[in-house]
């Protein structure tokens, strides 16, 4: 994909969802399609880079907003400060290194989502699962070896 097919993918998106197009929007969504998982401090340095000045506040605001209407995921890994993504709607899991904090997206074992139906669900109305396996990418495995 072009660039700008994406830019006219992230607009239709925006507005899809009744948001306004806006020039920090765009470009959170656009540090996010290049860099998953990625922390708020993260996004607003390199919007920064980008931008200029854009305050961190502002950054916050759009994944706060961008999150509530469905366009990004927040994951929040034990011991890890939270990260967002953009791939949403799928209830797809992750795999984090102990070690390095290298995040991975995983499809959920079988069929769509099992996961949502538990064994007891206590009255609960469930929308979400969240799973997270956790162990030594390979770098960090090799290096463990040595």
């Amino acid at each position: 994909m072009t660039p700008e097919h994406d830019h006219h993918d992230v607009r239709q998106q925006l507005r899809a969802v009744g948001l306004r197009v806006t020039v920090p929007r765009l470009a959170v969504l656009g540090v996010l399609e290049l860099h998953p998982h990625s922390t708020a401090d993260f996004v607003a340095a390199r919007i920064r880079g980008q931008l200029g000045g854009v305050s961190t506040q502002t950054v916050y605001d759009v994944l706060r907003v961008c999150s509530e209407h469905g366009l990004l995921r927040r994951i929040e890994p034990a011991g890890s400060p939270v990260r967002y993504e953009n791939r949403t709607g799928d209830n797809h899991h992750h795999l984090v290194c102990r070690n390095c904090g290298d995040i991975r997206d995983v499809d959920c074992a079988k069929g769509a989502a099992p996961c949502l139906t538990p064994d007891v669900d206590h009255g609960f109305v469930i929308d979400e699962a969240e799973v997270t396996y956790w162990g030594l990418c390979s770098v960090c495995h090799a290096a463990a070896q040595h």
